[in-house]
């Protein structure tokens, strides 16, 4: 028989056989046990984590007559037949190849006859996301009042794209991901079982790539045992994940925070020679900083996760690393990340990386030593001006105290009148004014209302936390190439920016609604009045040559300027005045 990958050959068979998921599998085997089946299930959760898995083994349960404790036997026909995919009563489908009206109502017509083998019939419909918006709707009312012995399983990696009527006429059960630990106890079994020569750190690196998904770790494994001729080692485990050893990237980290830039650069550098994935250097340099910040509050959360492999180097670094430090660093990390997904040169962006991050350490160990030296000046060395620029300070601010205490009814006046000279800067808000000017310039009213009425059945359409952020936003302006939604507030909108996932939803939720595909622009509302102003003034002159007709003699001149904003806004929002 030809090879099968090791994922293929060690897909759990029985409830008890699935990794990380106990409260799933026991809510399914109580189920059975009492007969309390439902008529739809969704199954949702990241790639790998036993969906499908967990849907083929619920089928076999429910028609095996020989099932314990809502576990079937594996031994009889039936349950045979399902393991083999040849059970006719048992249908998997893939939806990301069977999206369309067609194929759901094939289901829906077939769906009317009976069991012709087993005591259910049970659709499995993988990736169900994938279905187009009239799939969904015709599957509605199938979906709802099934026939009797018919059982729809939904699995999806994606549940924010499902309609809300569809996930309400369905018990839902999210997968979460797999412990590392869990992961990596599950492939010493496998290895164990094949008789397969490790290394138990070779393992953790494995389990600790796979992010998650048991799949993937199988996977990774398989490919290691390949180029290991059997064998697992840790060079190949690092080499096949494109990960870097514990101790090279400690050193890295280390040498960043102390501002040694020419060291971590070369260090850097012998990175790169080694073949190591730019992206997975990335990730692996924040999750070490996460460490060290979580070593800081929560050492045991590091140690589960590190499955106890936690070295005394680490820990000194988390002590005399400060935490705001480690923020800058994780900031920097974040922005090239996002920068690295569309060069073709990711050895550049890590050279910047790794001069910023030492910057950051040279700053930060500046600043303690700093600290450290003041702390140690005695009180009396303390300059005879300092203190008496402290002293007028005190003056003002009990000037200030008393004004208001004097002037209760204007608390607003007196608190601008001794507001402290020390002002917080906010965050720098920076508006995409090349994609926002295309949308302008076509932009109409008609369209506009459009959106504004499909605006609430839109947000309600996203997942909660994509709903919490796009609360406070309303579209300002809309043409057939685009839209343009305003946020109250500056902090979500940089949130909304950098989240890609609901730029996604909101222009399919619009390709479901409305039936065209809309690339979404985001500004700050207060940003708004001035981008609008800006872009009528600098079009000024193009909109007088667009209009320039002569006029009736009794009509006075129309300006473009106002034609165009009443265009863009309405009459009923633009207000004009004489200069």
């Amino acid at each position: 028989m030809a090879y099968q990958a090791l994922y293929r050959v060690w897909r759990p068979q029985r409830f008890d056989d699935m990794i990380g998921q106990e409260v799933i599998t026991r809510t399914l085997k109580n189920a059975i046990t009492t007969n309390q089946i439902s008529h739809a299930y969704l199954f949702a959760g990241p790639r790998g984590t036993g969906k499908t898995s967990a849907a083929k083994i619920f089928a076999k349960a429910i028609n095996c007559h020989h099932q314990q404790d809502g576990e079937p036997c594996n031994e009889c026909d039936t349950c045979k037949a399902i393991t083999d995919g040849t059970l006719n009563d048992v249908i998997e489908i893939d939806a990301a190849s069977n999206n369309g009206v067609e194929e759901i109502r094939d289901i829906r017509d077939k769906v009317k006859y009976a069991p012709t083998v087993a005591d259910y019939k049970v659709y499995i419909i993988d990736e169900v996301h994938m279905l187009s918006t009239g799939a969904f709707n015709a599957l509605l009312k199938t979906l709802e009042e099934p026939p009797t012995n018919v059982i729809f399983i939904l699995a999806t990696t994606e549940p924010h794209k499902i309609p809300a009527t569809i996930i309400s006429r369905t018990q839902r059960f999210d997968f979460k991901r797999i412990a590392a630990n869990d992961s990596y106890q599950r492939m010493i079994y496998i290895l164990d079982q094949k008789k397969v020569t490790y290394d138990e750190q070779a393992i953790k690196v494995i389990a600790k790539a796979a992010e998650g998904g048991m799949r993937d770790a199988l996977s990774i494994l398989d490919q290691a045992l390949s180029f290991g001729d059997n064998e697992i080692t840790l060079d190949n485990a690092l080499l096949v994940t494109g990960s870097v050893t514990h101790e090279l990237l400690a050193t890295y980290v280390q040498q960043v925070l102390s501002g040694d830039t020419k060291a971590a650069l070369a260090t850097l550098q012998s990175v790169l020679e080694a073949g190591k994935d730019a992206e997975r250097f990335t990730e692996d340099v924040i999750s070490y900083a996460r460490d060290l910040l979580l070593y800081q509050q929560a050492p045991q959360l590091v140690e589960e996760a590190e499955m106890g492999s936690v070295s005394d180097d680490f820990q000194a670094l988390a002590k005399k690393t400060a935490a705001q430090t480690m923020y800058g660093m994780i900031n920097e990390l974040n922005a090239i990340q996002q920068q690295m997904r569309f060069t073709t040169h990711p050895d550049v962006y890590l050279e910047i990386l790794t001069i910023k991050l030492a910057e950051i350490g040279h700053q930060s160990g500046a600043t303690a030593v700093a600290t450290a030296e003041a702390s140690s000046v005695p009180q009396q060395a303390v300059g005879s001006n300092e203190v008496t620029e402290l002293q007028h300070e005190i003056d003002q601010l009990r000037s200030a105290v008393k004004q208001l205490e004097q002037a209760p009814s204007t608390p607003k006046a007196a608190a601008t009148s001794a507001k402290p000279r020390v002002t917080k800067s906010a965050p720098a808000k920076e508006v995409n004014l090349a994609k926002i000017y295309p949308i302008l310039g076509s932009a109409t009213r008609e369209k506009l209302n459009q959106l504004q009425e499909v605006w609430p059945d839109l947000l309600n359409s996203l997942s909660i936390t994509q709903r919490a952020v796009m609360k406070v936003s309303q579209p300002v302006a809309a043409a057939n190439s685009g839209v343009i939604v305003a946020f109250d507030y500056s902090f979500l909108y940089q949130r909304a920016t950098t989240d890609h996932e609901l730029t996604d939803a909101l222009e399919n939720g619009l390709d479901r609604m409305i039936g065209t595909v809309l690339p979404v622009v985001f500004v700050p509302k207060d940003d708004w009045p001035v981008i609008r102003k800006n872009y009528l003034t600098a079009h000024k002159a193009e909109l007088q040559a667009n209009s320039d007709t002569p006029a009736e003699p009794e009509k006075p001149a129309e300006n473009p300027v106002v034609t165009k904003a009443e265009e863009l806004f309405g009459k009923d929002i633009v207000n004009v005045k004489a200069d």
